[in-house]
């Protein structure tokens, strides 16, 4: 028997629906019926009666409710008692970091050593859905989330700043020359983007502006990633993508441009996802690291 399963159980018996416990999981369905399944079997009982309409609980799935809500306390209790047994030898944060972040997550780990010196970070990276999830359900401390993003009901949001996003060019086009790019010069020109999967907000703000500017951007080639489309760009193909600014200006000197988007300019929020219940002490000196962060460089 594993906690998630007990977590995806219990979400499902508040939910009385599978999909709606998966929104709330941030998960695919399928992961959540495969998992449920799967304890069902392990327990030797079905725990839900399954119709079309709606899912309702078995006698014998009342009865593990309240046994499986009390497994799920006592890790919040133990997890608890570890952090207070830490908290005196100096504090380690489990924080998920977004793609591009640059020069811009220095700048949050500069600021968090002169605010708390006592405080470790351990980076991690994953997808943002699965940032979210880790958040929601504790494994994190917090994780870096760009974008307007649904994200459970246990987690928050704090605004930190908006993160300009530069157009990436082969150095060699005559339009590298500008200082500025408006983005109806790039319209003939194949668009080397992520698939919008992987990053909804990014795409969704791209493809938006470019009909604001009045085309439909052409498709480039299936996106790998950002290093091999640069690679790309660099090495003479045709076509251009968008970059986080504070990414862009570690790779200034290649065969690739950067430049920022005549008015209105591209950027997306950026926001640090926390859980609701978590202690404000623990993770003050990161948020407060976070907004000098954002107001100490403006991106223009």
């Amino acid at each position: 028997m594993e906690l998630r399963q007990l977590r995806y159980f219990v979400a499902v018996a508040e939910e009385s629906h599978f999909g709606r416990a998966a929104e709330r999981l941030m998960i695919v369905q399928s992961a959540v019926s495969q998992q449920i399944g799967r304890l069902e079997r392990e327990l030797g009982v079905e725990l839900f009666d399954r119709s079309p309409r709606r899912v309702r609980l078995t006698d014998a799935g009342a009865a593990f409710l309240p046994e499986a809500r009390a497994v799920l306390a006592a890790e919040q209790q133990a997890l608890a008692v570890a952090r207070n047994f830490t908290a005196g030898r100096g504090t380690v944060l489990r924080v998920g970091t977004s793609q591009g972040m640059g020069e811009r997550l220095e700048r949050v780990l500069e600021e968090l050593e002169v605010r708390a010196p006592q405080t470790r970070v351990e980076l991690r990276s994953q997808e943002t859905r699965e940032r979210l999830r880790r958040v929601a359900e504790r494994e994190w401390d917090a994780a870096f989330v760009r974008g307007e993003m649904q994200a459970p009901g246990q987690v928050r949001q704090i605004p930190v700043w908006q993160d300009e996003l530069r157009v990436a060019v082969p150095a060699r086009l005559p339009l590298a020359a500008d200082d500025q790019v408006d983005l109806a010069q790039l319209a003939g020109m194949p668009l080397y983007l992520t698939a919008r999967r992987n990053n909804p907000p990014l795409v969704d703000l791209v493809m938006r502006a470019c009909r604001d500017a009045g085309f439909e951007p052409v498709p480039g080639p299936p996106h790998s990633s950002l290093q091999d489309t640069l690679a790309a760009l660099g090495a003479g193909a045709t076509g251009w993508s968008v970059v986080y600014a504070a990414h862009a200006r570690q790779l200034l000197g290649g065969r690739v441009s950067f430049f920022p988007v005549r008015s209105p300019g591209l950027s997306l929020p950026t926001a640090l996802a926390v859980h609701k219940a978590a202690a404000s002490e623990r993770l003050r000196p990161l948020i407060e690291a976070c907004r000098a962060a954002g107001g100490g460089h403006h991106d223009s």
